[in-house]
């Protein structure tokens, strides 16, 4: 609780509201009296930092009625209800509909701190969670980097801030180049370690004797081992499939031991973000981990999605990265048509998001020589581009619509391999629109399976 937790005391009794206050005060919280609820209500926002303590039987709006009316302030406002001996089935209803706890009269004053103390923590980790979805709004935290508006990236995001605030291992899965350490970055500046810096290694770009020596230390090792620098903060390892089986038992002992530690004054408080571009096998050892290891780090689970996955994320992240790139190098960034659009849509990306940061480098330092041809960059990298014109070449927009949708409709049948049904629920079509506009594309069904 903070130390000016604001309550607000609703009663019709003076005396009672006064008594109520001063206890409240003295346990540090900062109480804010009303004689009525119609009073209160002129008050109460959504932003109201604290609590509510109120009677149930007051003349007007009751403390029910009230109950109702904060509901609809704010359902994640505590509400507290102190009742007589006779409003105890009544109270037990305003739990039902949303009120926090009741109390009855003549009430321990000691149970009643108590509950408003809890409830004061709610509210305050409430609010927390509200600024942190704020901040992801306003595009100023670290989850910022994790641009995008496909759903599967807004999941992303909100998986990052849940699990931000639940502090357990996480185990972070995607292919190469997806971001997955941006992912890492933003958990742990959106949790209550962030005051402290998170410790990252790239368990593959040591010796594994090397390694381990530097996780754990060592006799011919003088520097703090990097388990003891991330006490009380996170330890990110990147390619943690690269650890040798001995530093997998060493991990796997500090984990238990920080679980186990009963009776050290300050036990290690350790948080691991475990990073792989493996996928979980279904028989046999998860990953290339021993087993009990893989289960203490997958108590959370985050998958970063692929790029070519993403639709139209793959426009907007190229249209950012080049306006970055052209800021830079003091140049104008390239203006996608419709063809390069079509081909950046339909490229399979293997090296995701890393991919295309390079390539919308490539595209602006073309751009600054005077040159625009992004489908030629796509086949310097290997792919073979469906979608070409003549340069130069005008077309009517409808050409350039017809020639877009029948990208959007091949690529999701590449995707799902030719299952019509996928088709039509990722493209949000009939099955008789869908079938018509495959047979003015000339796409078979067959050429995908």
């Amino acid at each position: 609780m903070k130390k000016t937790s604001t309550i607000a005391i609703i009663d019709d009794e003076a005396d009672l509201r006064e008594s109520v206050s001063q206890w409240l005060q003295l346990s540090d919280f900062t109480p804010v009296t009303f004689d009525s609820a119609e009073a209160a209500l002129r008050v109460i926002s959504p932003e109201f930092p604290g609590i509510i303590l109120s009677d149930i039987k007051m003349p007007g709006i009751d403390g029910m009625a009230l109950l109702r009316r904060l509901q609809s302030v704010d359902p994640g406002l505590p509400v507290i209800l102190m009742t007589g001996h006779g409003d105890v089935p009544m109270a037990v209803e305003a739990m039902r509909i949303g009120a926090y706890d009741f109390i009855e009269k003549p009430f321990d004053p000691e149970r009643l701190l108590e509950l408003c103390t809890r409830a004061a923590d709610t509210r305050q980790r409430t609010l927390e969670m509200r600024d942190l979805r704020r901040e992801l709004a306003d595009d100023t935290v670290p989850v910022r980097r994790l641009l995008g508006a496909n759903p599967l990236i807004e999941k992303l995001r909100e998986s990052v801030l849940d699990m931000a605030q639940a502090d357990g291992h996480v185990l972070i899965l995607g292919e190469t180049g997806t971001g997955k350490s941006l992912a890492a970055n933003a958990l742990h500046a959106c949790g209550p370690r962030a005051s402290r810096p998170m410790v990252t290694v790239n368990c593959a770009s040591m010796a594994p004797d090397q390694l381990e020596v530097a996780l754990f230390g060592g006799p011919e090792h003088p520097e703090k081992p990097l388990v003891e620098q991330a006490d009380g903060s996170t330890l990110c390892l990147e390619n943690i499939e690269a650890l040798s089986a001995s530093a997998q038992a060493r991990l796997l002992e500090v984990l238990n031991a920080a679980v186990q530690d009963t009776t050290s004054a300050r036990p290690m408080s350790l948080r691991v973000f475990a990073i792989s571009s493996q996928t979980p096998r279904t028989e046999g050892t998860p990953l290339d981990l021993r087993e009990d290891l893989y289960f203490r780090l997958a108590g959370l689970m985050l998958e970063v999605p692929p790029l070519r996955v993403r639709g139209e994320d793959i426009l907007t992240l190229f249209s950012h990265f080049s306006r970055q790139f052209a800021e830079e190098y003091g140049c104008e960034a390239p203006v996608l048509n419709a063809t390069d659009a079509a081909n950046l849509m339909q490229a399979p990306w293997p090296g995701n998001v890393r991919q295309l940061i390079n390539l919308a480098e490539r595209a602006v330092m073309q751009a600054r020589r005077g040159e625009q041809n992004i489908s030629a960059l796509l086949i310097d990298d290997g792919f073979q581009v469906p979608v070409s014109d003549p340069v130069g070449a005008e077309k009517p927009l409808k050409e350039h619509v017809e020639a877009f949708e029948k990208m959007l409709i091949d690529h999701a049948l590449r995707r799902h391999q030719g299952s019509v049904a996928s088709v039509m629920a990722e493209l949000a079509l009939p099955r008789r629109t869908l079938n018509e506009k495959m047979a003015k594309y000339g796409l078979s069904r067959q050429d995908y399976l």
